[in-house]
C-alpha cells in the first residue's frame, strides 16, 4: 500500500515554525512528509531539515518524497526521544524551529497488518517501530485484568475499562487474541448495546489505549518537548499538533512550565528554584478551519500549541 498521509494545520504550523529560511529545523514525526516538504518550500537552499521517524517505511516514503527540494534534508529512523542525541551526532547544538505531529499517519491506520485499525482486520501488532519487542497482542494476552482496566481507563478514557478488561481476559482464557476483528468482537460484547448506539466507535478508545502503551506515547512526550525547547536558538519556535485530551493536556502543561519563572510552592517566602523561564507560549491553541475538517474529517481533534523560545 502506497505511504499516503494527509498533514493536518500544515499551514498553520509552517506559518509559525518558520524563521531564517537559512536555518536548521527538525520535524520529530516526519510520517511521509508532508509538512516537512512543505516547509522545505520556504526554505533557501542552504536551509536544512532533519526528519525523524522511527517507523522504516515512513522514512523511505518521506526521503522519496523530498527528493526534489532545494534544501538539505536528513532523514533518521529515531524516536523523537531522541532528538538530543541525534543532533549531538549531527554535531548541531540549536536549531530555529521544532516541530510535532502526534496523530497516526493514514497508512499505519489503512494498513490492516500494521494492526492499528479496528475497521479493518489484521494482526494485533500497533507497533510504530516494528524491530521493537512488545506489540498489541502482548498487552492484549499477558497483561493481568487489573493493567489492562488502567490502560483502557488512563490511556482510553473508556467508561466501560472495567467490562472490557474483564472480558478480554475471559475470552483469552479458551485461546489468545490473535486478529483486530477478535478485540473488537470482544469490546463490543463488553459495551452494553444501548451505549453503542452513538458517539465513535465502540472499540476506538480502547485501541487508542493499547497504541499507546505499546509505543509509550506519553511517557515520552514531556521528556521530548523539554529536550526539543531546550535545543532551540532564541527566537526559535516550537509546534506540536496533538489529537487527543492526555497528549493536549502534556504538551500543554509542559510547555507552561518552560514559560513560567518560579516553580516554588506558593507558600515559600523566597525563590529557592532558580528556574527561569525559557518560552513564550501562545494562550490559545490553534484548530483547524471547518473547511479542513470537511475535506479530511480526521482533523478533527486536533490543536495547535507553539512555544517561542526566549
Amino acid at each position: 500500500m502506497e505511504f499516503h498521509h494527509i498533514s493536518v494545520l500544515r499551514n498553520e504550523t509552517i506559518e509559525h515554525l518558520l524563521g531564517d529560511p537559512h536555518g536548521i529545523y527538525v520535524d520529530c514525526t516526519l510520517g511521509g512528509g508532508g509538512h516537512s516538504h512543505y516547509l522545505a518550500e520556504h526554505l533557501a537552499d542552504d536551509g536544512t531539515i532533519i526528519g525523524l521517524d522511527q517507523d522504516q517505511t515512513a522514512i523511505n516514503a518521506a526521503s522519496a518524497r523530498m527528493a526534489d527540494v532545494g534544501c538539505r534534508f536528513i532523514p533518521v529512523q529515531k524516536n523523537f526521544r531522541y532528538i538530543g542525541d541525534v543532533l549531538d551526532e549531527l554535531q548541531i547544538d540549536y536549531v530555529d524551529g521544532v516541530m510535532f505531529d502526534l496523530g497516526v499517519s493514514s497508512y499505519q491506520l489503512d494498513t490492516p497488518e500494521r494492526g492499528f485499525s479496528y475497521m479493518q482486520d489484521g494482526p494485533l501488532d500497533m507497533r510504530m517501530d516494528r524491530s521493537q519487542g512488545k506489540s498489541a497482542y502482548d498487552v492484549v494476552n499477558t497483561y493481568s485484568e487489573g493493567e489492562l482496566y488502567r490502560i483502557i481507563k488512563d490511556y482510553g478514557e473508556e467508561r466501560w475499562a472495567k467490562r472490557i478488561a474483564a472480558f478480554i481476559v475471559a475470552a483469552r482464557k479458551d485461546a489468545p487474541l490473535t486478529t483486530t476483528a477478535e478485540l473488537v468482537s470482544v469490546i463490543k460484547k463488553a459495551i452494553p448495546a444501548g451505549a453503542r448506539k452513538d458517539g465513535p466507535h465502540p472499540a476506538k478508545r480502547t485501541f487508542q489505549a493499547i497504541r499507546i502503551e505499546v509505543n509509550d506515547e506519553l511517557g515520552i512526550l514531556r521528556q521530548a518537548v523539554e529536550t526539543a525547547a531546550g535545543r532551540l536558538k532564541p527566537g526559535g519556535h516550537i509546534c506540536v499538533i496533538t489529537f487527543h485530551s492526555l497528549e493536549d493536556r502534556i504538551v500543554k502543561q509542559t510547555l507552561k512550565l518552560l514559560a513560567t519563572d518560579c516553580i516554588c510552592p506558593p507558600d515559600l517566602p523566597v525563590c529557592v528554584c532558580h528556574h527561569h523561564a525559557s518560552l513564550r507560549v501562545q494562550r490559545h491553541a490553534i484548530e483547524p478551519s471547518a473547511a479542513e475538517i470537511e475535506a479530511n474529517p480526521r482533523a478533527r481533534s486536533a490543536k495547535l500549541r507553539v512555544g517561542i523560545h526566549k
